[in-house]
């Protein structure tokens, strides 16, 4: 894997090992960054099921301020500190082990500018987050990467891009 774009565009980060974590592909980061980029320079961005951090790094690498990486497997989070000192974004990042849909249901309203999660597929997180979202909006902007199967709650304003069996589905905070 590599980082797209960015001040780190080109830089080589390690994935975890094991089939546990699934990394998203250089094309679709491309296209979730992308979507975002207006948001990126200066914000306070959340990476949950962060596994190697290739979100939170690509958002960095494009001007974020500052990331939150949540992750609970071990593996992930070896490979994650890996990344951050191999970049020299310690100072930029921070590291939380913890389930992320607890982490996420107990952040406060604004918390964050741009949260990034890519939960694992077709095990109904995807749409858990967004309810957690919708008791709480802890972002400007909920960004979710999904399966095609993957049935989200309804919320205003929110829209989807397919690319192949992968979904991205942005959803702003309600006003």
């Amino acid at each position: 894997m590599r980082i797209v774009a960015g001040e780190w565009g080109g830089r080589r980060i390690a994935a975890p090992p094991g089939r546990e974590t699934r990394p998203t592909t250089d094309r679709v980061r491309e296209a979730w960054m992308s979507a975002v980029s207006d948001f990126l320079p200066g914000a306070r961005v959340l990476d949950l099921f962060a596994g190697s951090g290739a979100l939170g790094l690509e958002a960095l690498s494009r001007g974020a301020e500052h990331a939150v990486f949540v992750e609970n497997g071990a593996p992930a989070l070896r490979v994650l500190r890996d990344n951050l000192v191999a970049l020299g974004a310690g100072a930029r990042a921070d590291i939380v082990k913890a389930d992320a849909l607890r982490y996420a249901a107990a952040l406060p309203r604004d918390a964050f500018d741009v949260v990034f999660a890519d939960p694992p597929y077709a095990q109904g997180l995807a749409a858990a987050l967004v309810d957690a979202f919708i008791a709480v909006p802890f972002a400007a902007l909920l960004c979710i990467e999904h399966g095609r199967g993957d049935v989200l709650p309804a919320t205003d304003g929110a829209r989807t891009r397919r690319y192949g069996d992968t979904c991205l589905t942005f959803i702003p905070a309600p006003e």
